[in-house]
């Protein structure tokens, strides 16, 4: 046998595995099956094509030859083939110190890149005899490049790689608005599934709104609009057993409460006893708490966020009234009505106006470390406020401090937990873009997360490291007291340092049909978009691609600047080119850009919903250099 036939010995071996019946041929359904047994990702109507450009007899199956050059023309790429040429010395293989000094100079992996380049050829290698010699086939390159390490996601950032054990205001905590809706904010439906669907994605902090129910039993939904009533006491039985599903730090249960007294105790009773221990109702050690504290202490604890009846400081007059409902700060000018933002006082009746009315002692006792309080200026907090209290803002009066007042916000939010809620102006469950509030470090930053998009592939894309637990740790300039960090003029950070990152845009792989006309083929095009501090916000696209979702080649080079990296995230979007309309949507990756690996890498894409599309991806060359 010749290298090439050797190398491809592996090949053989599967389809001769495969062929129960020994005859030499397969039809198309056998070589599906047996592509999923080699692990091969394929988008069937591609694979279809090949099989039938292959099948030269037009028999419906194929013999054993034509299935090694089926396999050829389904994976083999030319711009992969290029860069594996470039290395390899014999053309058909590249030696262990061939590969080292690819990983050293195109993946920029240093030190490690000898160890690193046994361990690839020992888990990528396909062909046994490639593997005797210490030596990587382009087969096993492509499957390292297409693999998680060949990813353009850090894997070691995947996992839990934070320090879990500061205080809670020191992280991001992905975050639901209006947890109990599936639809809209006006007269869609309330469901426990809502509930099930943000806890599996990572959600810690879920919202409860309850309202008195007419059987004396609490009920959730959205007050005084057609939304459906769920009980109160189902939501917090699938709380409990859906919280820790996907993550093992602490859920933070925002209640946004409009019962009266009666029920506000009935709704007490049912916390205590459904979640038992898992619910946080005294100190940690005791101590009246200088700071929050820490994820990694609170494991497996929900925490209740609702008004309290004093402090730990003081206990207060019980009879204290206050109004209990959170988000309707009319004193503000930033009520949450479900019509219109900012109603004046005047033109609501008497029953809209927030009920001022007593708080129940045993609901107010569940309220440990996140008491909310009316927010009254940052000079008032940095005085008189307390680690354990924490206010929320509209996204409009977010958006207002943070232009007028950035440095004192990050500040403030080192200390105390913010939460942010979308306007009252959204019925339709639409999302503002969360990047602006983590500019400044607001924690809790909740979007609906029924509603694909943008705003929600930010949010995935943010809590993609650390092990998806939900908790991203702030960098160190957004923890510290005295930072003097401002996202409005980020070059006046004591180390500030911009960066360069150049994608160059190689190539696009089996990307799915968006239209399901017949015969329509779709016109790909990539476009980066950048979201950070203000001056880091930008975009730029690749032209398209004229009737290719097989294997699109681009090689276009985007190029940005990026200010403050620490809080960049960077969306790649595919999208299938119409001139008449506006583009389709195809797939799309987004990362924190402190995660993305430099080199030749391949981004895997997700559909609008957040779910994988395999074998859909882009292949890139990325390079992230100092700006001198």
């Amino acid at each position: 046998m010749d290298e090439k036939e050797r190398l491809d010995q592996w090949v053989w071996d599967w389809f001769q595995k495969a062929d129960k019946n020994k005859d030499g041929k397969m039809n198309f359904k056998e070589v599906r099956k047996l592509l999923k047994m080699m692990n091969v990702e394929m988008n069937e109507e591609h694979a279809l094509h090949l099989f039938t450009m292959a099948d030269k007899s037009q028999s419906g199956s194929l013999e054993i030859e034509q299935f090694v050059h089926f396999y050829k023309i389904l994976t083999q790429r030319d711009e992969v083939w290029k860069v594996f040429q470039d290395y390899s010395g014999d053309g058909e293989k590249l030696m262990l110190e061939e590969l080292e000094n690819f990983l050293r100079v195109e993946q920029q992996e240093g030190e490690q890149s000898a160890q690193h380049a046994q361990e690839l050829i020992d888990s990528y290698e396909p062909s046994e005899s490639a593997k005797k010699e210490g030596a990587m086939s382009l087969d096993g390159f492509q499957m390292y490049l297409c693999s998680q390490q060949g990813s353009i996601f850090k894997p070691e950032h995947r996992d839990l790689y934070q320090d879990m054990s500061q205080p809670l205001s020191h992280y991001f905590i992905s975050s639901s608005h209006n947890t109990y809706l599936l639809e809209n904010q006006l007269r869609g439906q309330s469901s426990l599934e809502a509930y099930i669907q943000a806890l599996k994605r990572g959600c810690r902090c879920v919202e409860v709104d309850c309202w008195d129910g007419s059987d004396g039993e609490p009920v959730v939904y959205h007050g005084h609009t057609l939304t459906s009533k769920i009980v109160f006491k189902d939501v917090i039985s699938t709380i409990k057993e859906y919280a820790f599903k996907a993550s093992d730090f602490p859920v933070i249960l925002s209640l946004e409460n409009h019962c009266s007294v009666e029920q506000q105790t009935i709704m007490a009773e049912h916390l205590s006893q459904i979640l038992g221990d898992m619910l946080l109702t005294t100190l940690l050690d005791g101590q009246v708490p200088q700071q929050l504290p820490s994820p990694q202490e609170l494991k497996g604890k929900i925490l209740l966020k609702a008004k309290k009846i004093g402090g730990f400081e003081d206990c207060l007059d019980e009879t204290m009234t206050d109004e209990v409902s959170d988000e309707e700060d009319i004193a503000n000018g930033d009520a949450e009505s479900p019509t219109v933002e900012n109603p004046p006082a005047e033109c609501m009746n008497e029953n809209d106006k927030i009920s001022k009315s007593k708080l129940s002692r045993q609901l107010s006792d569940l309220v440990v470390y996140c008491k909310s309080v009316h927010f009254h200026g940052f000079d008032h907090a940095r005085l008189h406020a307390k680690c354990y209290e924490m206010s929320s803002f509209s996204e409009s009066k977010a958006k207002r401090l943070a232009k007028e007042a950035g440095t004192e916000f990050v500040q403030y939010n080192t200390r105390q937990l913010c939460r942010i809620y979308p306007s009252g102006l959204r019925t339709d469950s639409s999302n503002y873009n969360p990047q602006d509030m983590w500019n400044v470090g607001c924690q809790i930053v909740a979007l609906n997360f029924q509603t694909a998009g943008l705003e929600m592939d930010l949010n995935d894309g943010l809590f993609r490291q650390n092990h998806c637990c939900g908790y991203v740790l702030k960098h160190d300039f957004m923890r510290d007291g005295n930072t003097q960090f401002t996202p409005e003029k980020p070059e006046e950070r004591k180390d500030y340092r911009p960066l360069r990152l150049s994608i160059q845009v190689i190539s696009g792989q089996q990307l799915p049909k968006v239209n399901q006309k017949e015969g329509s083929i779709v016109d790909p095009l990539v476009r980066v978009e950048i979201y950070g501090v203000p001056q880091d916000q930008a975009k730029e696209e690749t032209s398209h691609i004229n009737n290719n979702g097989f294997n699109p080649v681009w090689n276009e080079t985007l190029n940005f600047i990026i200010h403050t990296p620490e809080l960049a995230l960077v969306r790649f979007v595919v999208e299938d080119y119409d001139k008449a309309s506006r583009n389709d949507f195809i797939g799309q990756f987004t990362l924190p850009f402190t995660c993305i690996q430099a080199g030749y890498r391949h981004i895997h894409l997700l559909s609008k919903d957040g779910t994988a599309i395999p074998p859909a991806s882009i292949f890139v060359n990325v390079s992230i250099t100092e700006l001198t």
